[in-house]
């Protein structure tokens, strides 16, 4: 249960306590239970979907759930990406640790950046015009879709901390790094596929073609992110 707890504590707003003292293992610990953050976030998506549907417009309910999706994350995937993108533009002096340390101290400055904005603004209008897209098809790939994207990006987090090294040498990151081993992996990979089953299930028996696209679309994306992080 503290793993759970500082999962949510670590990668929502949502304001919870955790009691007892809390020990480095104990936070890297915590990424086994990602991806039900991930599930409880994709169920708030469809929730406010739903709800805002019958409100307004579609196509400002997508814009509206991207709006949730920031907000319960606390803008914490996009200012990563924007740290990431802000660092990568830096020019090369050829002098690789010291374009290194530079890198590092513009992740650090808690300004932004033109490309880290670019990069955030083209995040966003990626996912909106995807979203825009997968509402033409049928309702059960669309809704798993929404389920399925806050999911896969935890999983994708957990995969990425197992076989990624750390650019400093302290920090939280590093905690992490440092602390996730095969359990946690399992852990994320065995709940990401029994969802995925469940999902296939319980919601798919309606038309066995969007079950064969959505299974079909996660599984590719599945393997994406694990070449990307192993090579």
């Amino acid at each position: 249960m503290k793993q759970l707890l500082l999962a949510f504590q670590f990668l929502t707003i949502i304001p919870l306590r955790v009691k007892g003292n809390v020990s480095e293992r104990d936070i890297a610990r915590s990424a086994s239970a990602f991806v039900i953050v991930g599930i409880v976030q994709g169920l708030l998506l469809i929730i406010s979907d739903y709800i805002l549907g019958t409100l307004f417009h579609q196509e400002l309910v997508m814009l509206l759930v991207l709006l949730v999706a920031v907000l319960s994350n606390g803008g914490f995937h996009l200012d990563g990406l924007s740290d990431t993108l802000d660092a990568i533009s830096v020019k090369s002096s050829g002098d690789i640790n010291a374009d290194k340390q530079k890198r590092l101290l513009v992740m650090k400055d808690p300004t932004v950046g033109p490309i880290g904005v670019a990069a955030i603004i083209f995040s966003l209008g990626l996912k909106y015009f995807a979203l825009k897209n997968l509402s033409h098809l049928t309702l059960f790939i669309y809704y798993s879709s929404l389920l399925m994207m806050p999911v896969l990006s935890k999983w994708t987090m957990v995969i990425s901390i197992f076989y990624g090294r750390a650019a400093r040498h302290d920090g939280l990151g590093k905690i992490f790094l440092d602390g996730v081993n095969l359990k946690e992996v399992i852990i994320s990979t065995t709940t990401t596929v029994v969802l995925i089953l469940a999902v296939l299930s319980l919601f798919g028996r309606s038309g066995y073609h969007s079950q064969y696209i959505f299974y079909a679309a996660v599984m590719v994306a599945m393997y994406i992110a694990c070449r990307l992080c192993i090579d």
